[in-house]
């Protein structure tokens, strides 16, 4: 019986990663070690009721008390705060999914590793902020680093059997967002719940929100060159409005691999569950005599400028990727709370970058965790104020025009 622990399970990927379980026999066929969640405590003690978890771990040590009297009488032990929940990662399991979204989850992903695990890796944050760190610590263990991003997983499998250094480039495919067909000079004034309404994708709030500003695919061009080793100019980015091409690869042959199917996360969630075996998934099959047409149009940097903001992390290092999450999340914060516009995300992250230059250490790479989240601590106390201030200004700006 496969020891299994999912981080992050109360959001879309930890909830589709229960599913696949239940349907392959759920506390039957899978011994549950941990379950950690965020807010939503009814929902993290159902699963772990249901999934007879070992424990389960809330984010908030406010919530502790609620969640052991809903798992009162079940033997499922609780605890709350990040130091439960890297304790929680260092608890025997032979599977970890590491969803939990932001900076958060770079801690237990690196417990995990540190026990010789396979490491479902659904946290794109990690490789952003301390990709050359993880790598290494997977390396250092024998651990095993598997892609659960649908783009990611998708060039890993056009990569099985085949030698790095034959490909010629990599080309991410992105939905564009719920925005993408919008004037450009419309978008400064998009609120959230326009920016929620992805017309292909059900994902959690906040990467649907990083998914329309495209800032999801500046980490995942990042994530690529962490992950795969590839250089940044053999990294290329297309708008596929369809989504169901999920990621391709050029081979130095002038062939190209591409990865096909519906948009479904399960599919990448069940592929790195079951790795190295394919088992039946339940994901709709393509028809594609129906489909019919595929489309494809380069993305506009103007539109998209978290796209030219990875290149230039990409050509700083350092802990440029730890600044440039950090300040990213802070940002998406403040537009969601309504303090700032939709374009704004973009400017607050460029301006913590060029405010923290100093301090990213040049080409060199971060030589500890410890390093990354200092970073993290630094870049999000000065988003923070950039954020505030341009917050402010809008305010007096819309005071002025009543």
């Amino acid at each position: 019986m496969r020891s299994i622990s999912i981080f992050g399970v109360t959001g879309s990927i930890g909830e589709q990663t229960v599913d696949l379980l239940r349907r392959a026999g759920g506390a039957r066929a899978f011994r549950v070690v941990a379950l950690t969640g965020g807010r939503n405590i009814a929902r993290l003690a159902e699963i772990a009721r249901d999934l007879q978890a070992e424990i389960a771990v809330c984010a908030d040590p406010a919530d502790l008390a609620s969640l052991r009297n809903l798992l009162s009488g079940s033997g499922v032990a609780s605890a709350a705060g990040p130091q439960a929940i890297a304790e929680a990662a260092d608890r025997p399991a032979d599977w970890v999914m590491s969803a939990i979204v932001g900076a958060a989850g770079l801690v237990p992903g690196f417990r995990a590793l540190r026990h010789g695990r396979t490491l479902a890796l659904a946290n794109k944050e990690s490789l952003v902020t301390a990709g050359p760190l993880l790598m290494a610590e997977a390396d250092r263990h024998g651990a095993r680093i598997l892609p659960v991003d649908s783009e990611h997983s998708a060039i890993f499998q056009a990569l099985a059997g085949e030698d790095i250094t034959a490909v010629e480039r990599i080309i991410l495919t992105a939905s564009g967002g719920a925005l993408r067909d919008w004037p450009l000079e419309a978008l400064a004034a998009a609120t959230v719940k326009e920016a929620l309404a992805h017309p292909n994708w059900a994902m959690g709030q906040r990467i649907t929100i990083d998914s329309a500003s495209m800032f999801n695919k500046a980490l995942e061009v990042i994530e690529t060159r962490e992950y795969f080793g590839v250089t940044p100019d053999q990294i290329e980015v297309i708008i596929h409005p369809e989504s169901l091409i999920h990621s391709m690869v050029g081979f130095r042959d002038g062939a190209i691999m591409a990865h096909m199917g519906a948009p479904d996360m399960r599919h990448s969630i069940g592929y790195a569950l079951n790795w190295p075996e394919r088992q039946e998934l339940p994901v709709a099959r393509l028809d594609l005599a129906q489909i019919a047409t595929l489309t494809f149009r380069a993305p506009d940097l103007a539109r998209y400028p978290a796209l030219r903001l990875a290149r230039e992390v990409m050509a700083r290092r350092g802990l440029a990727g730890a600044a440039f999450n950090a300040a990213k999340e802070v940002a998406l914060d403040h537009f969601l709370s309504g303090g700032i516009g939709f374009m704004d995300m973009s400017g607050i992250v460029e301006d913590t970058l060029t405010a923290l230059d100093p301090e990213m250490g040049g080409s060199n790479l971060p030589e500890a965790l410890e390093d990354v989240l200092g970073m993290d601590h630094l870049a999000r106390d000065r988003a923070g104020e950039i954020a505030r201030r341009r917050a402010r200004i809008t305010a007096q700006i819309t005071a002025r025009s009543r």
